[in-house]
């Protein structure tokens, strides 16, 4: 018997923060792409206080031709098995998480009915899209808090599980905006098998399977610490700098393409390829 055809999972857009909603829009663009008229579920679970955050996904995605918007909010963990917010999910095409506070989205939703309606969405072929805090919490190792705009301090990271859509990387946000490489690099020096990626603002990576394409008008940084020599992480005394030898950094602009899985930016493959056949 011939086995039952199983839907591509859909892609997840996963977006620095501030993304243009009066321009362009190419990155909201994207996303509305992808819905092809559908539903979006706008959950602004990450805010304490979400006033305003739907009625500007309203305007912006409105003027792209997506109407059929509702907005899923989550005070308490409790609310999850409301069969009214359950219900919000019927028919949509897509879910996209805004910005706040990253635990919040972890927290309140972290194994319970609306996450497991939100993964059926995604594995069924829809997209699921978060900005800034909604962007840090697609990852299985979530950067919850650590300074920025200075070098990174032991002790100073404070990580948790996020929801886990896409596995191996710590997503940081607004990135150069706020100076944050030195917190990803202490991510990334706590947890070297993983990735840390920093989007900027009005920039997303779009992902499919184990490969993504940057989108947006900034940069997307790669920090790639499985060639790590040296580090102090943890042997040095609390408050001391980090010291990390051997780091491996990549950036990336509209365009490029990049295979976590290989662990290589996929227009370098491309150039190695075009070599090795001009050497023929």
């Amino acid at each position: 018997m011939a086995k039952a055809h199983r839907p591509e999972r859909g892609p997840l857009i996963i977006i620095g923060g501030h993304e243009d909603k009066e321009g362009d829009r190419a990155i909201l663009r994207e996303v509305a792409q992808h819905l092809k008229g559908g539903r979006l579920v706008v959950a602004t679970v990450a805010s304490h206080a979400p006033e305003g955050y739907f009625d500007s996904y309203v305007q912006a995605f409105g003027a792209l031709g997506i109407t059929d918007l509702v907005e899923l909010y989550i005070q308490e963990r409790s609310e999850t098995h409301d069969e009214a917010k359950l219900r919000l999910f019927d028919g949509a095409a897509g879910v996209f998480f805004s910005g706040g506070d990253q635990l919040r989205i972890s927290s309140q939703l972290g194994d319970t009915p609306v996450e497991r309606r939100v993964r059926e969405i995604h594995e069924s072929g829809g997209v699921i899209a978060g900005t800034s805090a909604g962007a840090s919490a697609m990852s299985d190792t979530m950067l919850v808090k650590g300074s920025s705009q200075e070098t990174h301090r032991i002790g100073d990271l404070h990580l948790a599980a996020g929801l886990g859509f896409v596995r191996d990387v710590i997503i940081d946000q607004h990135f150069a905006e706020r100076g944050r490489i030195g917190r990803l690099l202490g991510a990334v020096a706590q947890n070297p098998r993983e990735l840390g990626i920093g989007i900027d603002e009005d920039t997303a990576i779009i992902l499919r399977e184990s490969r993504f394409e940057v989108l947006g008008s900034g940069g997307v940084y790669v920090v790639d610490g499985g060639g790590v020599s040296h580090s102090n992480i943890a042997e040095a005394e609390a408050e001391r700098a980090l010291s990390i030898h051997d780091v491996r950094l990549h950036v990336l602009c509209a365009g490029d393409r990049f295979d976590l899985s290989g662990r290589r930016p996929a227009l370098a493959e491309n150039r190695e390829a075009k070599a090795q056949a001009a050497d023929r």
